[in-house]
């Protein structure tokens, strides 16, 4: 078998698995993933990101830094996997409404499996093609059916899954030029429950037993959305590189009917307020981002790593489902301003030997959600991350590594009040929190040169 034949046969292997990998990434209920993440199954997970566009190290450089492909020898691919666990437990604080029930809604999040593929091709020594699958940007959560938060968020789904056609070019000795396509299919589905004032309930109705009989509004749609990648390397020598990444606004033009079910009496209100068969348009944008990395090869035996970036959450435009008073509604959502983030990460690498690699790091990115309160809709706001590592070099030809990571997004406080008493239909007054909330990972890569 040639070397052409191999290369050929490892890509089909690569989409394939890829493929599958993708689907049950978007296949998930109970679970959360954050936004937008830097763990896709991949070394950088050990890293906690750190040195993401300068490190190009492996084919992951075609999400981290497209033109990082051009470090890399001959032809290459990569197939990353990874397991996360969600802790998001809420506590229920004693300003919620006291209609509204007892149920905390259990864990939102839960177990999520993930992955990502990349293989790059060398078509000269200073012109290389990539292509990559990866899922780097998403939320899905499901809360219990009699949660107190219910009238603001059942479950959601916000998740995109982008393909990745790519090049780099060795323009001089020291600096490499890269692009990448992100065509990317986004997934939206959106539940929450919706309270009937008392007096349209049925004549048996029981208050405590609310969430038996409430109605539901459910919105879904998949779209695609399109954006481009450019990245820059700088090699000053060969052990200190620079590397800048661009990635370019998303677009994913959600739209679906408002489906609603066991409105009862509330069919009729709703029919008179014009809002029982109206469409629902929910532009979500995938922010542009900046990014600004580091890589120093300190000694033989150690290597430091560093990012700084910005990502532009205040064009996001989430909106939150729902209705604020069910006995006079004016609307079915509601806007959600977000505000632009930083990213910070800094870690190392050390060498074991030849053919053992150490990785750690931490990470900070800021606030996106305005003041100190975050919606349920999106328990999320600024995090840490802990990351660490292991890569082995089986041979020329073979690596595999294993990393885990922490993300710690503290205590997030939500206090959102009602425009109605629950007894009229309105969605009550829901104050508590997610107490040490944090997500868990663990993933394993392996690395193939041809």
């Amino acid at each position: 078998m040639t070397t052409q034949q191999r290369a050929i046969r490892g890509t089909k292997l690569i989409l394939i698995v890829s493929a599958l990998w993708l689907g049950v990434l978007g296949a998930g209920q109970a679970v959360a993933g954050g936004l937008l993440l830097y763990e896709v199954g991949t070394a950088d997970v050990g890293l906690a990101s750190a040195g993401w566009g300068a490190r190009a190290q492996d084919a992951s450089a075609i999400l981290t830094n497209p033109a990082g492909m051009t470090r890399l020898e001959g032809s290459q691919s990569l197939l990353g996997a990874q397991a996360l666990y969600g802790d998001y437990g809420f506590s229920i604080g004693p300003g919620t409404s006291s209609g509204l029930g007892t149920g905390d809604g259990g864990n939102p999040i839960g177990w999520f499996p993930g992955g990502s593929a990349f293989f790059s091709y060398s078509a000269s020594p200073d012109l290389k093609f990539g292509f990559g699958l990866a899922g780097n940007f998403g939320l899905s959560e499901k809360y219990d059916e009699n949660w107190v938060g219910r009238y603001y968020v059942q479950e959601a789904t916000i998740m995109g899954l982008s393909l990745l056609p790519s090049i780099a070019y060795k323009a001089t000795d020291k600096l490499s030029l890269g692009a990448s396509v992100n065509a990317m299919y986004g997934i939206f589905k959106n539940q929450v429950a919706i309270n009937i004032p008392d007096a349209q309930r049925p004549g048996n109705f029981v208050p405590i037993r609310r969430s038996e009989t409430d109605a539901q509004l459910n919105v879904e749609d998949e779209t695609w959305g399109w954006g481009v990648s450019l990245g820059l390397l700088y090699e000053f020598n060969a052990g200190t590189r620079l590397g800048l990444t661009w990635n370019s606004q998303v677009n994913l033009d959600f739209s679906g009917p408002a489906e609603f079910s066991n409105l009862g009496q509330l069919e009729t209100t709703l029919q008179n307020a014009g809002l029982l068969n109206s469409n629902i348009d929910v532009g979500i944008k995938l922010p542009q981002q900046f990014m600004g990395s580091v890589f120093h090869q300190v000694n033989p035996r150690w290597a430091v790593l560093g990012s700084v970036g910005w990502q532009q959450w205040s064009k996001f435009g989430q909106v939150e489902f729902g209705i604020d008073n069910a006995g006079s509604p004016t609307s079915l959502t509601k806007n959600l301003e977000f505000k632009d983030t930083w990213h910070f990460a800094a870690g190392a690498q050390y060498s074991l030997s030849d053919a053992w690699l150490l990785n750690f790091g931490v990470a900070y990115d800021s606030k996106f959600q305005e003041g100190s309160t975050v919606s349920p809709l999106l328990p999320l706001n600024d995090v840490w991350r802990f990351g660490a590592g292991v890569q082995n070099q089986v041979s020329k030809t073979f690596s595999w590594g294993v990393s885990a990571e922490y993300s710690y997004a503290g205590t997030l406080d939500v206090d959102k009040q009602s425009t109605a008493p629950v007894s009229a239909g309105g969605r009550g007054d829901l104050v508590g929190s997610y107490p040490d909330a944090g997500i868990f990972f663990l993933a394993v890569n392996f690395a193939w040169k041809f």
